[in-house]
């Protein structure tokens, strides 16, 4: 059985004076952490940059503006293609991203049927995360 959904997509940075650059990105869940989904942005000079937040925060900015502050996602429709915006923030700056929000909506399907959000706590393997961050912190 298969344990992670992936799916790979461009994006398009929107940088400063609307310079657009296109970043090679990667979409993945995994059912033992079924809370979470993962964007892995492919940064030619400085390497990949992965952002890890609530597949529920996404699931919700398909269709209305949702998330505060690191971590804000919302739909737009222009010259009638629907686009997904993601606005990510850190110490370090921050960036605009966009793609269609067709196969986004398609993965994220596909990541409910490998663990519905019913079922979600089940998936979530408490004992195996607390026992790893427990470790981590001695």
């Amino acid at each position: 059985m298969t344990d992670y959904v992936d799916h790979a997509l461009d994006m398009e940075l929107t940088g400063p004076e609307g310079v657009r650059v296109t970043v090679p990105t990667r979409l993945r869940y995994r059912a033992d952490e079924p809370l979470a989904v993962q964007f892995r942005f492919d940064r030619a000079a400085s390497g990949p940059a992965l952002w890890v937040f609530a597949r529920e925060l996404l699931t919700e900015g398909l269709s209305a503006p949702a998330g505060e502050g690191d971590v804000r996602v919302w739909p737009t429709r222009a010259d009638g293609r629907e686009l997904l915006h993601v606005a990510l923030s850190a110490p370090g700056g921050s960036a605009h991203l966009t793609t269609a929000l067709a196969p986004v909506r398609e993965w994220l399907c596909r990541t409910y049927r490998l663990v519905p959000a019913d079922r979600e706590s089940e998936a979530l393997d408490l004992e195996h995360h607390l026992t790893r961050f427990l470790e981590d912190s001695s």
